[in-house]
């Protein structure tokens, strides 16, 4: 039956050292560009992942990664394993850095470092029997001398995460399983090496709603026993409110707020926090909360905001959050779905140049030609029919130089995690030296 990892460090050293340090770590993916562009030697853009996440992992805890499909949470969860290579930083787990070990050396470590995936169908081979399928990696890392013990000791993990009697279930095909008893098995399967962390990819969200918690409950009960760490991946808030004891938000690779469960649910600081929360479903029809959900999509990876990455959607952000080219076309996108096709029509054609500049671009140049004026008067019209819309804070000019319209934006900042109280959180409003007065 699994038992707890050994380790080579005291106990009491071991209570004190975190269980791993993760420092600058990136994840970057190379996209290829068109073939004309790599002819004439243009480089095809990249997609940060995870960008520059700073973490530690304390011993015994349950981390949540929580935020939006493709903000990176899952990449992070790979990477701590090294099931993903690291474009640079530090994954420190003892006296290893995992961030630069590679796979041959990386192999003997995974029997302290497991997954639990998320869709329990397809992380079983269909015609590997449950006992076979179970005992694996107790072949792969050598800890059994025949297939026997294997078996035997398959049937002592099966009955641990609650298939029993075992017998029932060895000489099972996976099709033959639930859903929830599928989940009981890979999990069976993670923990037999004797793990001291599980990596959980959302290890429920695939499940009848009438066994998730009882599948979240068995893994609680395997943390006291087994003296399991997870690092817990969702997008689901409620599940991580029962299930972790600290919660990490994170947008476009990020980080953007940490801290204990109950802090982040009582007085979540950063914007997009208070946005999920909002989402999670009331099941009281008389309880009214407001839905004021973030506009727009997360942007694309491959071609991040300036400043910071949640400005476009952020109801507060201000001056120094980072303003661009392409936040201007997006402001008057929303204008004309309010207005209707007969606004679109007249200053559709005014603003078209937006499609042609650097969508990066902090200073603007609108080449208007003889409509220079108009466009300057439709600039100031938009501002007085909305001037709540965050992005006139950061517009510091609107200029004609001749057949040119110049939108000058202030220099955006990109916030880094600071401490407020016993949460860390990535926004200007809680930057004294930034905030709006």
């Amino acid at each position: 039956m699994p038992t707890k990892p050994e380790s080579s460090v005291s106990v009491e050293d071991a209570a004190r050292a975190p269980l791993m340090e993760i420092r600058d770590l990136n994840v970057h993916y190379e996209l290829r560009g068109s073939a004309l562009a790599r002819l004439v030697g243009g480089e095809g853009e990249t997609v940060k992942a995870v960008d520059g996440v700073n973490l530690v992992l304390e011993r015994g805890e349950v981390l949540g990664l929580v935020g939006e499909s493709g903000s990176g949470k899952t990449t992070l969860g790979r990477a701590l394993l090294g099931l993903v290579r690291p474009t640079s930083g530090h994954i420190g787990y003892g006296s290893h850095d995992l961030a630069s070990l590679a796979q041959r050396q990386l192999r003997p470590l995974r029997r302290q470092l497991q997954m639990v995936f998320q869709d329990p169908h397809a992380a079983l081979n269909p015609s590997m029997e449950v006992s076979t399928a179970v005992a694996h990696p107790l072949r792969i890392h050598g800890l059994v001398n025949s297939k026997a013990e294997g078996r035997s000791r398959a049937a002592e993990a099966l009955e641990r995460v609650g298939l029993s009697p075992a017998e029932q279930f060895l000489d099972k095909l996976p099709a033959e399983l639930s859903g929830g008893q599928k989940q009981r098995a890979v999990i069976a399967r993670a923990i037999i090496c004797g793990p001291e962390l599980l990596v959980a990819d959302e290890p429920i969200s695939m499940l009848d709603m009438s066994v998730r918690a009882k599948i979240l409950e068995l893994m609680l009960d395997l943390r006291a026993d087994l003296d399991l760490t997870y690092v817990y991946i969702t997008h689901d808030l409620a599940t991580a409110k029962f299930f972790c004891d600290r919660v990490a938000i994170m947008y476009l690779g990020r980080i953007v707020e940490i801290g204990p469960t109950e802090e982040i649910f009582a007085d979540p600081k950063h914007p997009y926090t208070q946005a999920l929360l909002r989402a999670v479903p009331d099941l009281d029809p008389d309880r009214r909360v407001p839905r004021d959900l973030p506009r727009g999509e997360i942007p694309d990876a491959a071609a991040p905001p300036h400043g910071c990455s949640f400005h476009p959607r952020c109801p507060y952000a201000f001056e120094p959050c980072g303003w661009e080219a392409r936040d201007l076309r997006a402001m008057f996108e929303r204008r004309w779905l309010a207005l209707g096709e007969d606004a679109y029509a007249k200053e559709g054609p005014l603003v078209g140049e937006i499609d042609e500049v650097d969508p990066n671009q902090e200073l603007v140049r609108l080449r208007a030609g003889r409509h220079a004026s108009e466009l300057v008067s439709l600039l100031s019209e938009a501002r007085a029919d909305d001037p709540d819309e965050p992005l006139w804070r950061g517009v510091e000019g609107i200029e004609q130089d001749g057949g040119t319209v110049v939108v000058r934006f202030r220099e955006g900042v990109d916030p880094a995690l600071g401490s407020v109280n016993d949460i860390d959180v990535a926004c200007h409003l809680h930057n004294p030296d930034l905030r709006p007065t």
